[in-house]
């Protein structure tokens, strides 16, 4: 089977390691993606005051893949803006966990509007989690009056970097609590077949 490029010229298809078709979607690089209900995101509804680095009564925002879920979490973007100063200097960081101590307080929303369902819970906090660990360093902030400090927001592309196989989580961690609830956070994610 051949099929031809832009030019007219013939070429053989492009297939993955599971003999599945590569095809390019013209509609972005989450497109596809989006299109077939594998696309996930949730934020925080409010800003929240995070807990203190490695806490094990986590505050921020976090997503679970529960075990036995049958799906792989492939992390594709993180964003996080603050409201306010925080209440000291501080390290923003990923964190990873196990299941254990979950419980979905956000909803999870599929990116193609009530498509799909999530296999993941998300929360805000005030949960127990169990032994986090850093994995991904994403910013630093300041405590600079609000009238000197610079606009304290970013979108991170993680590029598929954080695979949450079944039973493991992802966490935001900072390393003094930010004081006043004044940060809130969003991911984005893929589900894909374990």
């Amino acid at each position: 089977m051949y099929g031809q490029d832009v030019n007219g010229v013939g070429r053989p298809p492009l297939i993955d390691a599971d003999r599945k078709l590569v095809v390019v979607n013209g509609g972005g690089k989450y497109a596809d993606a989006a299109l077939a209900g594998r696309l996930f995101y949730c934020a925080n509804q409010t800003p929240v005051n995070t807990s203190t680095t490695l806490n094990t009564t986590f505050v921020g925002l976090g997503i679970c893949n529960p075990t036995g879920s049958g799906k792989n979490i492939v992390v594709h973007e993180f964003g996080y803006a603050l409201d306010q100063a925080s209440a000291g200097a501080l390290v923003l960081a990923l964190a990873t966990t196990t299941d254990s101590g979950w419980a979905a307080d956000l909803t999870v929303r599929c990116t193609r509007n009530a498509y799909a369902t999530s296999v993941a819970y998300a929360s805000d906090g005030s949960i127990t989690i169990v032994a986090p660990v850093i994995v991904k360093i994403i910013a630093s902030f300041g405590d600079s009056a609000t009238t000197t400090w610079p606009n304290l927001s970013g979108l991170v592309d993680l590029g598929g970097s954080i695979v949450l196989a079944p039973g493991r989580s992802l966490v935001t961690d900072t390393t003094v609590a930010t004081g006043a609830t004044s940060i809130q956070f969003s991911f984005m994610w893929e589900e894909l077949d374990a």
